[in-house]
C-alpha cells in the first residue's frame, strides 16, 4: 500500500498538472491534493502507527471509524435490550419518568421469562390498594449511640464528585434532592459549595480526606469539625472502597482539576489527584472504632457509617467484632457492589475486583446478624439501580435503604456516552469545560432529577403493594424469586439462607461457611 499511494499520488499530481495545461483554474486543486499527500508521507515516516506507517492516509480511516464506533452501535445497532452498562430499555425509563412521560410499555415483555438467572417479585393474593400505601416512606438511620438520627428517603443520590461531574451537575442534583426531600452524597472529592444549596446532605470521606486534610495529606479534626457541623451535612461517610475500583483509591485527571476544586479538596493543581488506597487515620478494626468516635464528637453526634465494596470477608468480620469487642456501633453501612460505576477507572479493577451486589449485601446482612447488631445499623446499597424492582431485590436480600448515581446522571440527561474519563462529556454532566458545562440547565435538570427518584419509589412502593407489602423494613428473601437453571427456581431465602442470631458471637456456634474468615478475622488488624 506505500507504494500504490506513492503511484497514486503521482498520477493524481500528473493529472493536475495536465488539467492546469488546460484551464489554469485547475491549479486550485492542489489546494486539497497537496495536503493530503502530505499528510500520507507523513503516515509513511512516522513509527508510532503501524496501521498508518502501511497504509499511509487510508490507515486514518480506522481511527475514525473506531472513535464514532459506540455512538454508531448506540443510535444504529442496538437494539432494546443491547448496551452496557445500562440498555436502551433502562435508559429510557429514566428518561421518561424524570420527563413525566408515559412509562408503560406495551404488548408485554421483551425479556426472556426462561433464561437463567431472570428474577421477579412473588405477588399476593391479598395485595394491598395502592391508595392504601405510604410512596415517600422514611428509615431512620441512628444506633442507640446517635445523638442526631436522620430519617432517610428509600431512594437517593450516590457518591458522586465534585470534579468527577460539573458544576452545573452538581447544583441540579442539589436542587432535585432539595425538591424531593432525599439525600445527595458528596462523592470523595469533598464538601463544596454547590453540595450545600439547601438539600441533606452526606459528606463523604476518603482516603485523601478532602476539604479535611492538612498539608501533608493527613485527616485534620479542625478542618472536618468546621464543616461536620454544616446544617445541611446530616451524616458522614467513611469511605473504604467503591465497587468500580476498590483497593484503588479515587482518580481525578489533571485536565478536570481547575483552581476552585484544588481549593475545595484542600490540594494543589496541576497534576492528576489521586486518593491513597488506604486510610491513614486508622490501620486496625480497634483504631477504625475510635475514629469512629471522634468523627461522632466531631460532628456533634450525627449518624457516622462506611462505604465499602467486600473483598476480604475477613477483614470486614473483623469490624463486626470490633464494634462487638468496644461496644462502639456504625449507624450505617453503604454496600457497594462491584458493578459500580465511575468517571475513570483500570478496566481490570471494574471487571474483575469487588463482590458483586446481591452477594454481598447478603453477606454483610449475616454478617450483622450474626454478630446481633444489625438492630444497631441500617444497611444503604449502590450498584446499578434505577428501577422500582432494583429496589425490591435488594430490599430483599438485606437492604434498607437504596442509593444511585447513573440513574440520577440519565435524569440529568446523561446518553451513556462512556466520556466521563475524557472530559468531553458531551452533555455536561462529567465535564469541566466550561462550553460544554453551559449547556446543562440546574433549573431544568434540578425538577427532572426530583421526578425520577418519586416515580421510582413510587414504583417500588407499587411493587411491594402488590406483595402484600406495606412497608419496606417488611421485605425480606422470601419476595423475590430467581430461575437458578431452566428447571430450577429458588426465593433468595433458599439462595442465602439466613444466620441465626448471635450465632457469630461464639466459637461453638459458627456456621461452617464463615469458620475460616471468622477465625482469621482479628481486632487487631485488618
Amino acid at each position: 500500500m506505500r507504494k500504490a499511494f506513492l503511484v497514486v499520488s503521482f498520477t493524481l499530481l500528473c493529472i493536475v498538472a495536465w488539467m492546469t495545461y488546460v484551464n489554469w483554474k485547475s491549479i486550485f486543486l492542489l489546494l486539497i491534493l497537496l495536503p493530503l499527500i502530505g499528510m500520507g508521507l507523513f503516515d509513511m515516516y512516522q513509527s508510532k502507527r503501524t496501521i498508518r506507517r502501511n497504509f499511509p492516509l487510508l490507515g486514518r480511516m480506522r481511527y475514525l471509524l473506531e472513535s464514532i464506533g459506540p455512538a454508531t452501535r448506540q443510535y444504529f445497532i442496538e437494539t432494546d435490550l443491547d448496551g452496557k452498562p445500562f440498555n436502551r430499555l433502562e435508559r429510557s425509563l429514566v428518561y421518561q419518568r424524570s420527563k413525566k412521560e408515559i412509562d408503560t410499555t406495551p404488548f408485554g415483555t421483551q425479556l426472556d421469562l426462561y433464561e437463567i438467572g431472570y428474577q421477579w417479585i412473588n405477588h399476593s393474593i391479598k395485595a394491598i390498594p395502592f391508595s392504601q400505601v405510604n410512596l415517600n416512606p422514611r428509615v431512620k438511620i441512628g444506633s442507640s449511640q446517635c445523638e442526631k438520627p436522620y430519617d432517610a428517603s428509600l431512594y437517593n443520590i450516590s457518591a458522586m464528585s465534585y470534579g468527577s461531574l460539573s458544576k452545573n451537575a452538581i447544583l441540579a442534583l442539589n436542587s432535585g434532592a432539595k425538591q424531593g426531600g432525599f439525600y445527595h452524597n458528596t462523592g470523595e472529592g469533598g464538601l463544596s459549595p454547590y453540595h450545600l444549596n439547601g438539600a441533606d446532605v452526606v459528606w463523604n470521606i476518603g482516603t485523601g480526606y478532602f476539604s479535611c486534610r492538612d498539608d501533608d495529606g493527613n485527616f485534620s479534626y479542625e478542618q472536618y469539625t468546621k464543616r461536620a457541623h454544616y446544617e445541611q451535612v446530616k451524616m458522614i461517610e467513611i469511605k473504604f472502597s467503591q465497587g468500580a475500583k476498590p483497593g484503588h483509591g479515587g482518580i481525578l485527571p489533571k485536565e478536570k482539576v481547575t483552581d476552585e476544586i484544588a481549593d475545595i479538596r484542600l490540594v494543589s493543581k496541576g497534576k492528576d489527584i489521586i486518593s491513597p488506597p488506604s486510610h491513614s487515620a486508622f490501620k486496625t478494626p480497634l483504631e477504625l472504632m475510635d475514629f469512629i468516635k471522634l468523627l461522632r464528637k466531631g460532628s456533634g453526634g450525627k449518624p457516622i457509617g462506611i462505604k465499602i465494596c467486600i473483598g476480604n470477608k475477613s477483614e470486614f468480620i473483623a469490624i463486626c467484632k470490633a464494634m462487638v469487642h468496644t461496644q462502639t456501633y456504625l449507624d450505617f453501612i453503604t454496600v457497594d457492589g462491584g458493578e459500580g460505576g465511575t468517571g475513570a477507572a483500570p478496566l481490570e479493577y471494574s471487571d474483575h475486583v469487588g463482590m458483586p451486589l446481591r452477594d454481598a449485601l447478603a453477606f454483610v446482612y449475616d454478617c450483622l446478624h450474626g454478630f446481633g447488631i444489625k438492630d444497631q445499623i441500617k444497611i444503604i446499597c449502590s450498584g446499578k439501580i434505577i428501577t422500582g424492582f432494583d429496589i425490591i431485590k435488594t430490599l430483599s436480600t438485606g437492604a434498607d435503604l437504596c442509593n444511585s448515581a447513573r440513574g440520577m446522571m440519565f435524569a440529568l440527561g446523561c446518553i451513556q456516552a462512556l466520556e466521563c474519563h475524557a472530559n468531553t462529556c458531551p452533555t455536561g454532566v462529567a465535564t469541566q469545560d466550561p462550553r460544554l458545562v453551559k449547556g446543562l440547565v440546574p433549573e431544568e435538570k434540578s425538577v427532572r432529577v426530583a421526578r425520577f427518584q418519586h416515580e421510582t419509589v413510587k414504583s417500588a412502593m407499587e411493587l411491594m403493594a402488590s406483595a402484600g407489602i406495606a412497608h419496606p423494613d417488611q421485605v425480606d428473601r422470601s419476595v423475590v424469586s430467581m430461575r437458578v437453571d431452566r428447571t430450577l427456581i429458588q426465593t433468595f431465602a433458599e439462595t442465602y439462607p439466613e444466620l441465626e442470631k448471635g450465632c457469630l458471637l461464639s466459637e461453638n456456634t459458627i456456621p461452617k461457611a464463615f469458620e475460616p474468615f471468622w477465625k482469621k478475622a482479628s481486632v487487631e488488624s485488618f
